[in-house]
């Protein structure tokens, strides 16, 4: 009966409020608010020119009007679907990825063809599947990897050659990495071509000592599961053996690189300089905290330390990105938080410091483009200087001077520049309109064209009666100030007490609290929500980013404690405002929110009545990089992965806990729910739990089922 009187509930809710074009669930994932963009740009080697994906077509464009000039591959004519595509140095030839499938997050095998521009046909690159192919830099060749090897094929004689033979599942992968460093290293494409095409340095990772981890696929229908066993390091458990090679195409002979004596290391990134002959190591120690640049010889793979960066907590692998070596073949450009906040430093090849281009108590936050072509090279770059809420578009040269904002409005922007840095693409959102993309000429920061302003979505927001963010923020006990927004109706009356519902992720060096848009299906479930009466707030609590490294990193080695009392502190704060119903606040969170929102409930019970936490992680369960980079090793510090555990604290549940999770997660294991269930069964909770077979950390396909659960459960329990 109780399952019947909530399918009621929904049904009313929904039917009448479409009818008013108002939302229904139906809109969080059929396309209403789909949010277009301008996808795959290639910029091309005359400045006049860039190419993108649009509709299953490669499309050539003139930049100084914006207007498209012609098609350079049909996709439909040649009866394939282009997923993306890559334009070899002379821009004689297309490589064309299709088919592509799924491993993990980032990783991905498909099958590739390669294009002559202005033939009418393609080849196939290669036999079975493929993953990562990448053009030389001549463009004769393309580098590829298949079954944890790695080949080349010689596109005029079409012959394909093994650079590896020894790659097994589970045991050695060449040219690609482990599932460690792709989840956390963002890394999946393990080579790098020398700029002359003469070598290929390359990452081998030989897993042999690594445990596993087996996670059943139930695969709807069969009659018996399948185990599905791969290589997953926990905190304080082994990690891969990690080398680097480089490969001489010349001779085929291997030379592996001195990476030091400590195996338990971390290589981050690899680059080549703008010398064939001098490799670009990134070394990070397992702890995090001390990241050395390598300058490797080639021929040899002899290697000397020319950069050390420290920090007493950890170092943010991201900036590894940014090291830029410059054509002069005698400096580079490389980021550290070594000053509070992130900033841009010039240095010699040798190591030492030219100047610190950027400065102030603001973050840096990326290397967007640079222009060499003048006599003091410039830096293009994003940041924060105006509000950690927002991001803009800065130019600089490398001298420090001549500093000047870009981009104009409030809001956060995405650049995409040309390699020339004559022209730009500006992805421009904020909390009042939808993404916009705006082609400019840099010199005079000029206005070319509007690629995409999303129209269609801007008029649903209207028809629908969206709502925007309203931002505020409020004090703790120790005076910090924390930054925050609400979702409120349309028809707010201050009179009226509403029920809240606080969302949040406080995942370390993130940002929830921006002004931006995001019209997923979450942020929709959000606007439903707003629609039927609730409240929705949002608050970055300390850990989170973009206010500099006290901010970010003053939960080290104690993660968990700070983001949960802050978060109940803002519970407290927006319990305490005259238009909240201070016995109707409730709070969910997915992955790390989701270990937020099961922390919230089980310490916060006299502030939170109701928590939903989609696939929460616990520490001791995860990863080697993530969990260590935090809170060190296990070993030696138990209690700060034992403290703030949700499993440590079910047995304090009072309110309405729902806990949602994927079978298939091979992120965040499905064993983690089942700790925490075991721990609230033995001390005699109730709680709902729900999970779904075989999907994995993002429930990818089950969106519709999971927010009109949860919206039940809300309107039920809130």
């Amino acid at each position: 009966m109780k399952k019947l009187a909530l399918t009621i509930i929904l049904t009313a809710v929904v039917s009448p409020l479409f009818s008013q074009n108002q939302l229904s669930l139906q809109h969080l994932t059929d396309g209403t608010f789909e949010q277009r963009t301008v996808e795959s740009v290639n910029w091309m080697n005359d400045g006049r020119y860039y190419s993108a994906l649009s509709e299953n077509k490669i499309i050539k464009y003139d930049i100084t009007t914006g207007n498209q000039l012609e098609v350079l591959v049909d996709g439909d004519a040649l009866k394939i679907e282009i997923s993306t595509y890559e334009l070899s140095a002379d821009e004689k030839k297309i490589l064309l990825l299709t088919d592509r499938q799924s491993v993990y997050r980032r990783s991905y095998t498909a099958v590739y063809y390669v294009h002559e521009i202005g033939s009418t046909g393609i080849t196939k690159l290669s036999s079975g599947r493929q993953a990562y192919a990448t053009f030389s830099p001549d463009g004769t060749k393309v580098a590829f990897t298949r079954d944890n090897n790695l080949f080349f094929v010689d596109l005029d004689s079409n012959v394909e050659k093994a650079i590896t033979d020894d790659g097994k599942f589970n045991f050695i992968i060449n040219g690609s990495t482990d599932w460690v460093y792709e989840e956390e290293l963002y890394l999946t494409k393990a080579f790098e071509w020398a700029p002359d095409g003469s070598k290929i340095a390359f990452y081998r990772f030989d897993e042999s000592d690594v445990s596993e981890y087996n996670m059943q696929k139930w695969n709807d229908g069969a009659l018996y599961p399948e185990d599905y066993v791969y290589k997953y390091p926990k905190a304080g458990e082994d990690n891969s053996i990690v080398e680097i090679q480089v490969y001489h195409l010349g001779d085929g002979e291997k030379v592996k690189v001195d990476i030091g004596e400590d195996g338990d290391i971390y290589i981050p990134r690899i680059y080549w300089t703008k010398n064939a002959d001098l490799l670009s190591v990134q070394r990070l120690n397992r702890l995090q905290n001390k990241l050395d640049i390598l300058h490797v010889n080639a021929a040899t793979g002899s290697s000397d330390i020319i950069l050390t960066d420290r920090s007493d907590t950890y170092i943010d692998f991201t900036f590894c990105d940014d090291l830029t070596y410059l054509d002069n073949g005698q400096q580079f450009i490389f980021s550290s938080e070594k000053s509070g906040f992130k900033h841009f430093y010039l240095h010699d090849l040798d190591g030492s410091l030219v100047t610190r281009i950027t400065s102030g108590n603001y973050e840096a936050t990326g290397l967007v483009g640079l222009d060499q072509s003048v006599k003091t090279p410039v830096l293009y770059y994003t940041s924060t200087e105006d509000s950690p809420l927002e991001e803009a578009l800065y130019k600089i040269n490398l001298k420090g001077k001549g500093k000047s904002r870009l981009t104009t409005g409030n809001g956060v922007v995405s650049i995409d520049m040309s390699d020339d840095a004559k022209y730009y693409m500006n992805y421009q959102t904020s909390a009042d309109a939808p993404l916009r993309v705006e082609l400019y000429k840099t010199a005079k920061n000029e206005k070319i064209k509007d690629l995409e302003t999303n129209e269609d979505l801007r008029s649903n927001i209207e028809k629908y009666n969206l709502v925007t963010k309203e931002f505020f923020s409020f004090r703790i006990d120790d005076g910090t100030e924390l930054n925050g927004y609400f979702l409120k109706p349309n028809d707010f009356d201050e009179g009226k007490q509403y029920p809240v519902l606080m969302f949040q992720y406080s995942g370390p060096g993130s940002r929830s609290v921006a002004n931006s848009s995001s019209f997923r299906s979450r942020s929709m479930w959000h606007q439903y929500l707003v629609q039927n009466g609730y409240l929705i707030a949002v608050v970055d609590g300390r850990g989170t980013g973009y206010r500099g490294e006290q901010f970010k990193k003053m939960t080290y080695g104690n993660m968990g404690y700070y983001e949960v009392e802050d978060q109940i502190a803002a519970g407290r704060y927006i319990s305490s405002l005259p238009y909240t119903d201070p016995t109707r606040i409730g709070i969910w969170g997915w992955s790390y929110g989701g270990y937020m929102s099961s922390m919230c409930i089980f310490k916060g019970g006299d502030v939170f009545k109701t928590a939903i936490a989609v696939a929460p992680f616990t520490w001791r369960y995860y990863d080697t990089i993530y969990s260590e980079r935090y809170l060190g090793l296990p070993q030696d510090n138990p209690k700060g992965y034992d403290d703030n555990s949700p499993v440590t604290h079910a047995d304090k549940l009072t309110g309405n806990y729902f806990l949602i999770h994927g079978t298939g997660d091979d992120n965040v294991h499905f064993q983690i729910a089942v700790a925490i269930q075991n721990e609230l069964i033995k001390a005699g909770k109730q709680f709902r739990s729900f999970y779904y077979p075989d999907k994995a950390h993002g429930l990818r396909g089950r969106h519709d089922h999971l927010f009109e659960m949860m919206t039940a459960y809300i309107f039920e329990n809130l």
